[in-house]
């Protein structure tokens, strides 16, 4: 851990930033929780595959690495993260969902230079709107929450993916998983 919140202890996890700023994060887990595990054109696996995705982009270790584990909880091989994140036009994903990924990398990493094309090329893959938008919600909040996660100095995932057994991967699979994880740190979610 970086020690940029000297409050923090050197061992602090998210939960930890959790527990320090209850107020001013649950009204963001609220969010985050719609968007991960509320009703979408977006299948979780999805949403969790965006997410890693977005935080690899975005160099957010401690994101990529969390949610590259809850996309694996989903049936996802961690190894086709990976390739995504060497080429997003040679990797072994979906072709219908390559025009999101190439959609939320552009909004990630240039966001000024979305044109109606990106767009288009979504719709034409077959995707609704409300996809777009959903991809859009998660990409935005990982956008923040990798910005949140660097600002405060957290580097430390509370598991190994290691340690993760069947019994663990049904956890991230809930669909309250980031109300449950707000309220165990404290959250009145």
């Amino acid at each position: 851990m970086k020690r940029l919140f000297p409050s923090l202890s050197k061992g602090a996890t998210l939960g930890s930033v959790f527990r320090l700023f209850p107020d001013k994060l649950a009204p963001w887990c609220e969010y985050e929780s719609l968007v991960m595990r509320g009703p979408s054109d977006l299948s979780f696996s999805e949403r969790e595959l965006i997410a890693a995705y977005v935080s690899g982009l975005n160099a957010c270790s401690y994101c990529h690495g969390a949610h590259a584990v809850f996309a694996r909880a989903y049936g996802i091989d961690p190894k086709l993260i990976e390739a995504l994140m060497q080429d997003l036009h040679s990797a072994p994903v979906d072709q219908r969902f390559k025009p999101i990924l190439s959609y939320v990398a552009k909004l990630t990493e240039t966001p000024s230079q979305l044109t109606e094309e990106d767009a288009k090329a979504v719709y034409g893959a077959g995707w609704s709107e409300s996809a777009l938008f959903d991809a859009i919600q998660v990409c935005g909040v990982f956008n923040l929450v990798n910005r949140l996660v660097e600002g405060t100095g957290i580097t430390r995932v509370g598991s190994a993916s290691s340690e993760l057994d069947e019994e663990k991967l049904a956890e991230f699979r809930s669909e309250s998983f980031y109300t449950d994880f707000g309220r165990a740190n404290g959250l009145d979610v």
